[in-house]
């Protein structure tokens, strides 16, 4: 075991993405559309060579959002409150454990299949104004994912994240509260 973890690879590099977001509500009350928003940060992996098995971890800066249709309703069209775009400003810090075909006779050279899972842990930076709803300090999600290993040193991969957690809830209702929700695409480049 100390052998494997000793020869272990650690490799790091910037990321990019976009992502697709959306909340979903306890209860079905405000109607809610997805909007894109993006992310970027520094990626990391360390993987133990010859089994494909490792962990995926990075930091990033995460713009994503919904679309509430908060003015259709009177709880808060009384106080002038209308449908609006609501941004969540978040420090995102996913930590997977992650699996790299590398067993395809010299293949993975050009092309490495992979997948992911695991926990991501979210910090809230800022909100955009939106008066209807509060945030808390952050909130965890799992993500679960997939792609490929291009020439060795360019990672493409794409998935879906779930909130375990709340993310917002509104001011005015009690226990009204909603989870993020969505998928997103990722290059990184590893030096």
């Amino acid at each position: 075991m100390t052998s494997l973890c000793a020869s272990a690879e650690f490799r790091w590099g910037p990321t990019a993405g976009v992502n697709f977001s959306t909340f979903h509500w306890k209860q079905d009350i405000a109607k809610t559309t997805m909007r894109t928003g993006f992310d970027v940060g520094l990626a990391g992996e360390l993987m133990i060579p010859g089994i494909g098995f490792g962990v995926d971890m990075g930091i990033h800066y995460n713009l994503h959002g919904a679309h509430v249709a908060f003015g259709e309703h009177k709880v808060w069209s009384i106080d002038g409150i209308e449908n609006q775009n609501v941004w969540l400003h978040t420090l995102e810090i996913p930590l997977n454990l992650k699996f790299k075909w590398t067993r395809l006779n010299g293949l993975e050279r050009i092309i490495a299949p992979l997948i992911y899972v695991g926990p991501v842990f979210n910090f809230t930076l800022a909100t955009n104004d939106a008066p209807a709803i509060e945030t808390p300090a952050g909130y965890v999600a799992i993500q679960l994912g997939g792609g490929a290993e291009l020439f060795e040193r360019f990672q493409i991969s794409g998935g879906y994240s779930w909130g375990v957690s709340y993310q917002l809830r509104t001011i005015k209702l009690d226990n009204y509260s909603a989870q993020p929700r969505g998928g997103f695409i990722r290059l990184a480049y590893f030096f």
